[in-house]
């Protein structure tokens, strides 16, 4: 019982008590707060050659991102500019849509005057038909005039330049009045729709 007593006293002690408060404040900085050394906290160290190696693979990375990136920009530029194209072919074609969807009925119509034409020029040749002749040519006025509100013009090229795109050579002939490659004749008129021919004029060109 005795030794037990001794040795709590011991352990109050002030030596013994100082002794054991200086072996737990070995870690203890003076911020009151316990720290401990760890090796992993140690700065890395790297060599020049591995220090290399990864600029000159940030390098690679970087290129390889601004290349990318110039891709990107070259794909949507052009992908902006098919889409202007887009937008200029559907507009120019809903425009077209309106200024031509009466060719169709246009060239039906074309040989009625072609017809009243063929009358007129029949009855010039017959006596006292004054009045079916002025008749006829108001019909064919009345009728050229209404077709001209829709945009029809009439392609009358008598004794211009023969064009290809325009006329149509039925024959050539040779003739002193007129230099070659003049219309002397025109067989039947063209007709032209808001620009656009729809069909050419039948002619004779001089040699």
């Amino acid at each position: 019982m005795s030794g037990k007593k001794q040795n709590m006293e011991d352990e109050l002690s002030p030596e013994g008590g100082e002794n054991k408060i200086s072996d737990n404040s070995q870690n203890v900085g003076d911020t009151g707060i316990l720290s401990t050394t760890r090796p992993e906290d140690d700065e890395i160290e790297i060599t020049e050659d591995e220090a290399n190696s990864i600029e000159e693979q940030l390098s690679q990375d970087l290129e390889a991102a601004m290349k990318k990136a110039e891709e990107n920009l070259e794909l949507a530029q052009l992908t902006q500019a098919e889409m202007e194209n887009l937008r200029k072919r559907t507009s120019r074609d809903i425009e077209n849509a309106h200024k031509y969807a009466l060719e169709k009925f246009v060239n039906e119509l074309l040989p009625v005057i072609d017809s009243l034409v063929l009358g007129i020029q029949a009855t010039e040749a017959v006596s006292n038909s004054e009045s079916i002749l002025e008749g006829m040519n108001l019909t064919l006025k009345k009728f050229t005039d209404t077709l001209e509100k829709f945009g029809v013009g009439v392609v009358d090229p008598q004794g211009e330049k023969f064009n290809p795109e325009l006329h149509n050579a039925v024959s050539m002939a040779e003739t002193a009045e007129a230099e070659s490659g003049i219309i002397i004749t025109v067989l039947q008129k063209g007709y032209e729709l808001n620009g656009r021919l729809i069909r050419p004029a039948m002619v004779v060109v001089a040699k």
